[in-house]
């Protein structure tokens, strides 16, 4: 089953999460890893686009069914390869040939706020969604690699709040803070927007995996290093 495709617009990539919620499970996850790769290996690209044909939402974060399922059965291997595969996918996108810019057309809920902020810049409607972790309601605990992706594109004293108090912020909020580069009402706005920014990236590609790879650094880390064994140990939940 296809949950996301991939197109171009030019020497743009368009990667497009086609599944409604968007959940995040581990096909999702198989999936946004190979396309990332395919759309890193068309040597003509020169940006990427990360966005959501659904009308709601960008991504409403990890598939708990899915993942509370999976554990209640000791399926553990699959959430395991799941928390595995998001964590390569942020650091290839962390280390990416070409920028990514996060076209944020609806919803945005806890893992898919890691994902928006693995990308180098964020662009969102400003007419609908909100941003939030609601993980302090759910008491989930995120895994640490995941806080230094966030604080990458986020202020510390707003992810504070936000992981305390689970509050939703709005588009207009959230660029206050230069979390969001950019809002646009309506979709179609949107995506003209993150297109027409997309397009401004000329350059040679090397100088762009170089310069994120060292600017990420910390992050890169992170995922390496501190995830794995709390993974590993199926230390996810509280």
């Amino acid at each position: 089953m296809s949950l996301m495709s991939l197109r171009n617009e030019g020497k743009v990539a368009i990667i497009s999460m086609d599944n409604g919620k968007n959940a995040n499970n581990l096909e999702f996850s198989r999936q946004l890893l190979s396309l990332l790769k395919q759309a890193e290996e068309e040597k003509s690209n020169k940006a990427l686009i990360l966005t959501s044909s659904d009308e709601k939402n960008w991504s409403q974060g990890i598939d708990v069914p899915w993942m509370m399922g999976s554990i209640q059965s000791g399926n553990h291997d699959d959430v395991k390869e799941f928390l595995h595969t998001m964590d390569a996918c942020y650091t290839v996108m962390m280390q990416y040939p070409m920028p990514i810019i996060a076209a944020i057309n609806g919803h945005t809920f806890g893992n898919a706020c890691v994902l928006a902020c693995a990308c180098d810049f964020r662009f969102m409607r400003s007419d609908r969604g909100f941003f939030c972790f609601p993980e302090v309601d759910m008491g989930v605990p995120f895994l640490p690699g995941l806080m230094d992706v966030i604080l990458k594109a986020m202020p510390i004293y707003r992810f504070n709040e936000m992981i305390l108090s689970g509050r939703r912020l709005s588009a207009e909020e959230l660029k206050a803070d230069k979390v969001i580069d950019q809002s646009f009402e309506g979709a179609d706005a949107l995506f003209e927007g993150a297109l027409a920014y997309a397009k401004t990236f000329t350059k040679g590609r090397a100088i762009f995996s170089e310069h994120k790879r060292r600017l990420h650094k910390s992050a890169i880390d992170a995922l390496a290093e501190k995830n794995p064994p709390m993974i590993d140990a199926m230390k996810v939940l509280l």
